[in-house]
């Protein structure tokens, strides 16, 4: 193998793909990238086993084959390179790849191309194509309620579901709840519902948003998912495991329902949650026409702040976690927004004032009055 590129373009194809390499697995060869060049181009993969990544790089390819290399270190050692020019060339009597740029010289040792997995292809499976504009919105506003914790892999996902011209995504970690509904332009070619992790719609959002604004194709397999934006593509496991049914989740009726200014009251939250440390509840106490936002880290100090909401009744005092409350206001994104309430032991819900389509509910935090 050996072929030459331009050093600016083939380091943005090599980035993407090297966001797919292992950097845990027992099994070396996953710590690399697999570039197979050919008439014209390089082709780039890498896998962890959950998520894989293929990409093409305009080259110039004196001799085709395929190689394995450590995909961090061929990353940093391209960024490193001194001229636009590279070559790479596969010496087979040393086992090694010698990565020429002007005066440097590099010779990086393979790892055993045999070893690497065969990345899933689309093959006779139907393809839909999404507005990447759409789809990348609302992968924004939910992905963040996803959990994190891979010992309930059910709750790690993003219940993406399409068809007609609706997309919804909900995501829940079981502390919070977030549900956005987006209306599109025009009717899909086909429907989908899959429990997708989130770690790769996140992305598949940061890969769209450089990408352009093409369409995302997107073919689901029995175990997988395949989304394709451009010249990449993104393969991925499906989570396994029942997502929870999250309409159930949802309180039929609340005792208040306040529209507010978003864009005020998440700066009130964000103002005080830097007193809100060591795990201190944001307090939130609800008087007539007014609201009380204030948090105590004891040894560190206190913070308060009232803004005036149209409220009504008797005294409500109910606390958040304030990273998820903050989480919520900001994915909101909207003007106006619905706070709705209960009680102080009862999850709220935060909605999006323009009829936006956007859901999020947060458990509250006992309070030690």
């Amino acid at each position: 193998m050996k072929f030459s590129a331009s050093r600016e373009k083939f380091i943005g194809s090599l980035g993407i793909a090297a966001r797919g390499v292992s950097t845990r697995s027992a099994i070396q060869t996953l710590a690399g990238v697999r570039l197979q060049a050919e008439q014209g181009r390089v082709e780039l993969q890498a896998t962890d086993m959950e998520l894989g990544i293929r990409v093409f790089a305009e080259a110039s390819v004196e001799r085709e084959g395929t190689v394995v290399l450590p995909g961090r270190l061929l990353l940093d050692v391209i960024r490193s390179l001194p001229k636009d020019e590279l070559s790479l060339e596969y010496r087979s009597s040393e086992g090694d790849v010698e990565v020429v740029s002007g005066p440097s010289r590099f010779h990086l040792r393979t790892l055993p191309a045999d070893e690497f997995p065969k990345l899933p292809e689309v093959g006779d499976a139907s393809i839909m194509r999404v507005p990447s504009g759409a789809f990348v919105e609302t992968i924004g506003r939910v992905a963040r309620s996803a959990s994190r914790d891979e010992t309930r892999p059910h709750l790690t996902g993003v219940l993406v579901s399409a068809s007609e011209r609706e997309l919804r995504m909900v995501a829940t970690d079981s502390y919070r709840l977030s549900v956005k509904e987006t209306s599109l332009d025009s009717a899909l070619d086909g429907s989908l519902e899959a429990n997708v992790p989130a770690r790769t719609l996140q992305e598949l959002s940061r890969i769209s948003t450089a990408g352009g604004d093409g369409p995302i194709e997107i073919a689901a397999l029995e175990h997988q998912v395949l989304f394709r934006v451009g010249d990449v593509t993104l393969s991925s496991r499906l989570v396994e495991g029942r997502f929870p049914n999250y309409r159930q989740l949802l309180p039929e009726t609340f005792e208040h329902e306040l529209r507010i200014s978003g864009p005020e009251l998440l700066e009130v939250v964000r103002r005080i949650s830097l007193l809100a440390q060591k795990n201190t509840p944001l307090r939130m106490r609800f008087t007539e026409g007014t609201l009380e936002v204030s948090a105590q880290t004891p040894d560190i100090g206190e913070a308060s702040e009232s803004l005036p909401v149209p409220f009504k009744g008797e005294t409500l005092e109910i606390g958040f976690n304030p990273e998820f409350l903050r989480d919520g206001l900001e994915s909101a994104e909207s003007d106006d927004l619905i706070l709705k309430l209960i009680s102080p032991l009862r999850p709220g819900l935060i909605q999006s004032g323009d009829d936006g389509g956007f859901l999020y509910l947060v458990m509250p935090i006992r309070l030690n009055v």
